[in-house]
């Protein structure tokens, strides 16, 4: 499938295992043709809202093939049109070719592509793509590298970075007959719905920035493991790391495969980010550090929950 594994094993003779989970592909889309002028027709890969796209640059296959999201300029539409929301039939990328002939020698169909988005720092925030989910690959780096030289998880560690979540985590699919772990711990960047036209709510519908990770207790795949939930809000507290919940009960993520295969306790940590599933982000850096910090005091302290 492709999924990534890496593993940092206890010291502690039958130790349990714990899955740690996150996901590496991010949304895009996919060449599905390409037409006499040289336009490139596509669909999405993954849930992208069509309203963000025109104008945005992407990136096109291994090489990298720059292009711009493209389509009919409101000089040349009708006045209907403006009141409408442009079909994603209507949009394509412009690579600049001047025929289909042109645009074949560098782009094939059935190519990715993605947007082309830098990463940029802030003074308390950074800004980028696919924080769903590299901010949960970026926390199970750090638990895989977050203990001194001479200590150890009490638990063994399986770390995997799975593929096709975006598509119906199929990457997922495979691992729990697989790695047969005792516990699963999906690590996510979620949706912060702190942002304005919320009909007058006086707390977001989902999580906010600023209010650390956020435990989520149920969504549309899963519920999380109540022994896991209180252990982690323990931890949270021992240590004084602020948390949050994940309100809403919509999306899914990989342990809702997992947790159905083998009926395995999971539950998942996500750090919020505003706009994900957009070309840009935004992630408070002390959300994702506060995350990296339950994380890993939540596995040394797992014997807690055995």
């Amino acid at each position: 499938m492709g999924n990534l594994y890496a593993y940092k094993n206890s010291k502690k003779k039958n130790a349990k295992k714990v899955l740690v989970i996150a996901h590496m592909d991010e949304i895009g889309f996919m060449i599905d043709h390409i037409n006499k002028q040289g336009f490139l027709n596509f669909q999405r890969v993954g849930g992208i809202d069509p309203r963000l796209l025109v104008s945005k640059k992407v990136v096109i296959g291994e090489d990298k093939i720059p292009g711009v999201i493209g389509a009919k300029p409101i000089h040349l539409q009708k006045r209907s049109e403006w009141k409408k929301p442009i079909p994603l039939s209507n949009l394509y990328i412009d690579i600049g070719a001047s025929s289909e002939k042109d645009a074949k020698k560098v782009v094939s169909e059935g190519d990715f592509a993605t947007f082309d988005t830098g990463f940029e720092i802030q003074e308390d925030t950074v800004s980028g793509k696919a924080f769903d989910d590299r901010a949960g690959c970026g926390v199970i780096t750090e638990i895989l590298k977050g203990l001194e030289e001479n200590e150890s998880y009490p638990v063994d560690i399986i770390a995997v970075f799975t593929v096709q979540e975006e598509v119906g985590l199929r990457g997922a699919s495979v691992l729990a007959e697989r790695v047969r772990p005792d516990y699963v711990l999906a690590f996510e960047g979620t949706t912060a719905g702190d942002v304005p036209d919320q009909e007058d709510r006086d707390q977001s519908p989902s999580t906010e920035m600023r209010k650390g990770p956020a435990i989520t207790v149920m969504d549309r795949t899963t519920i999380g493991f109540r022994q896991l939930k209180v252990h982690i809000e323990k931890t949270a507290d021992k240590y004084e790391i602020p948390y949050q919940y994940k309100r809403t009960v919509s999306g899914g993520t990989d342990i809702g495969v997992i947790h159905t295969q083998g009926g395995i306790p999971s539950i998942v940590i996500s750090t919020p980010v505003r706009y994900i599933h957009a070309p840009r982000g935004i992630m408070a850096t002390k959300d994702y550090e506060n995350t990296v910090k339950l994380a890993i005091k939540t596995l040394k302290d797992f014997k807690e929950v055995l």
